[in-house]
């Protein structure tokens, strides 16, 4: 037995597994190893790098995402302080939790207004709102915002081109309010270059630096410039494009608030930065940190004041990430997204009801957000503890990572002059291009899942109605879901159904038992269902007879079974399907020489292909 020992402060120590003999990695190794050879991902000849190197993923900006972390980098630092990788309050949000910021653009006023009270009265704390031709008129700004107190209650304002107005209508409702100058508090929206990214026409420069000038002189609490990253986002970019477009726009801006004349740290108050949150959560904690680690080396180099260096963030679900198919999934993803936003420290959270993808929200959907917000802070305590991924080795090592690849990407911009001309010359549209194809091709081969989309789709589902959003502007970056492409499949298929009453149709020709063919069948019916397409089978058959027996003459069959029963049965059911009306025979398994068989599909095809294939064999129109 071992004693317990005792600490200086008299409490016993634990030393647990101190009697066993401490394991070392290559033994560790050897066992992944073990389990590797089991499972067929390696032979039994020793691999020529690290056996766990064949568990490892790469993400969207070319890093690695190992299995195992031994070390991490240099110290992160403490919570407040330089470079603010923990946070930028020192008591982050244990005290208070974070701002709870909900978005509002129902175009009727009064609808917008009962919303704003609805969400005040349950745990929200501070207002998004869109105005102008994608939301709410700024003419109906005051009815929007009835019986909300200005002196009280943060507002965040987003008008696209049309900032300066809304801005003057709020600080106009203010003033006829009384509320004192220095008790405003929110941001007024002014973001010349997000305007620039989404419409493809460069934004009020002037305006905005007006803007910023008054706030600094008349409203402490007020920030006048929001530095929106979710365009970029939004287009499919990745979280180091994402930050490396948000650095180069923040550092434009102070470009422009200092040649106007404004002292650096002045200008440096008048930004709050606007980042996506998704569920991959260890991304999104590690993006929020890097990105504090980023500007705070921006505006050291600036000459900013260490108080004024963190960086101010709201965080928002991604509206990309959302799906209009089985949209209930949407809460659980936004719960995610709204976990990791919280843990990787932003000061304001905007969790997206789950069915925005579809219209505008109901009550229900609204109800939903907000509640998730208060759980994650009231029930799990999720704000007590400042910065609960700090030390993890993954969660630092990829902050650094992702942090020294959005850098290049930032000085690849200032290469080619900065923001405006990075827009203009369409530098940032052709390389968010070229991510969103290589997100697209993951996504169609389902290496990237959508869950209740490109995996376990509800093929019975009733969709959901809702009254349509106002239309966002267009004419600069386009704007994706992940989900696009495959819901647009299900809506042909749909249509098929409304048309003619029937649900186009593949025959799974199903060779052998239940436990031969199952595996496999279940693999080809969820793939066809991804792209809204009903699946029959033939069930257990012992012969081609058998099979044919079953057929019904569907143009489309894809035979299902075991390797072993392949070799011996599946050429020949494939002929005689051909001579029984298939117009094309899929087999569900890895590609290999099969008379009479027209194509395959396995883990890590391209479905979206195959889909749209049969599709055309079966007359779908799209």
């Amino acid at each position: 037995m071992v004693a317990h020992s005792t600490t200086s402060g008299g409490r016993p120590e634990l030393p647990l597994a101190a009697e066993f003999p401490e394991p070392t990695h290559e033994q560790w190794q050897a066992q992944v190893h073990k389990v590797l050879e089991r499972s067929g991902l390696v032979g039994y000849e020793p691999p020529t790098g690290p056996v766990e190197d064949v568990l490892n993923s790469t993400t969207h900006d070319g890093i690695q995402v190992r299995p195992l972390y031994t070390s991490a980098p240099a110290d992160p630092g403490l919570p407040g302080l330089a470079p603010f990788v923990r946070g930028s309050r020192p008591q982050g949000g244990a005290a208070e939790g974070w701002d709870v910021r909900q978005r509002h653009e129902h175009p009727d006023a009064a609808e917008t207004n009962r919303e704003v009270l609805a969400d005040l009265h349950n745990g929200v704390s501070s207002l998004w709102l869109r105005l102008g031709a994608a939301g709410i008129a700024v003419d109906d700004l005051a009815d929007a915002l009835g019986d909300v107190h200005l002196d009280m209650i943060g507002v965040s304002l987003d008008a696209g081109a049309d900032f300066a107005a809304a801005a003057k209508a709020l600080l106009a409702l203010a003033a006829e309010q009384g509320v004192p100058p220095g008790e405003l508090r929110g941001n007024l929206g002014a973001d010349p270059l997000g305007v620039q990214a989404r419409t493809g026409q460069a934004g009020d420069r002037e305006a905005a630096v007006e803007l910023a000038r008054r706030c600094a002189a008349e409203h402490p609490q007020l920030a006048a410039i929001a530095v929106d990253a979710l365009p970029f986002h939004d287009a499919g970019g990745s979280d180091a494009q994402e930050l490396g477009c948000s650095l180069a726009a923040g550092v434009t801006y102070l470009r422009w608030l200092t040649d106007a004349g404004m002292d650096v740290d002045t200008a440096a108050r008048q930004l709050e930065f606007r980042y996506a949150a998704t569920a991959d959560q260890f991304l999104t904690i590690a993006k929020l940190r890097a990105a504090r680690r980023l500007w705070e080396q921006v505006t050291r180099s600036s000459g900013v004041g260490e108080s004024t260096r963190a960086q101010v963030q709201h965080a928002v679900t991604s509206q990309a990430m959302l799906t209009r198919r089985d949209p209930w999934v949407n809460m659980l993803r936004g719960t995610i997204a709204t976990f990791a936003a919280g843990v990787g420290g932003a000061q304001s959270v905007t969790t997206l009801p789950f069915d925005a993808a579809i219209g505008l929200p109901d009550d229900f959907a609204r109800r939903i957000a907000r509640n998730t917000q208060a759980l994650l802070l009231e029930e799990s305590h999720l704000a007590q503890v400042i910065d609960p991924a700090g030390g993890s080795w993954y969660v630092e090592t990829l902050t650094d990572e992702l942090a020294r690849t959005a850098w290049a990407w930032f000085q690849r911009i200032e290469a080619v002059g900065g923001m405006p001309e990075a827009l203009r010359s369409g530098l940032v549209a052709e390389e968010i291009e070229d991510t969103w194809q290589e997100r697209r091709e993951a996504i169609a081969r389902r290496s990237d899942a959508i869950t209740g989309v490109t995996e376990f789709p509800n093929l019975h589902e009733a969709p959901l109605e809702r009254s349509p959003a106002p239309e966002q502007p267009g004419g600069g970056l386009p704007v994706h879901r992940y989900a696009e492409d495959f819901e647009a499949l299900r809506d042909a298929a749909d249509a098929q159904l409304a048309d003619t009453g029937e649900r186009p149709t593949v025959f799974l020709a199903t060779l052998g038992s239940l436990a031969a063919h199952n595996a496999r069948a279940s693999f080809a019916r969820n793939l066809l269902a991804a792209g809204g397409l009903e699946s029959t089978e033939a069930g257990a058959t012992d012969s081609t007879a058998a099979v044919l027996a079953a057929y019904a003459g569907a143009p489309v069959v894809c035979l299902c079974s075991s390797d072993e029963i392949y070799a011996e049965r599946a050429a020949e059911t494939a002929q005689a399907l051909r001579q029984a009306g298939a117009k094309t025979v899929l087999l569900a398994g890895k590609p290999s020489d099969v008379d009479g068989v027209d194509g395959y599909v396995h883990a890590g095809c391209d479905a979206l292909t195959v889909l749209d294939a049969v599709h055309a064999e079966l007359g779908v129109r799209r």
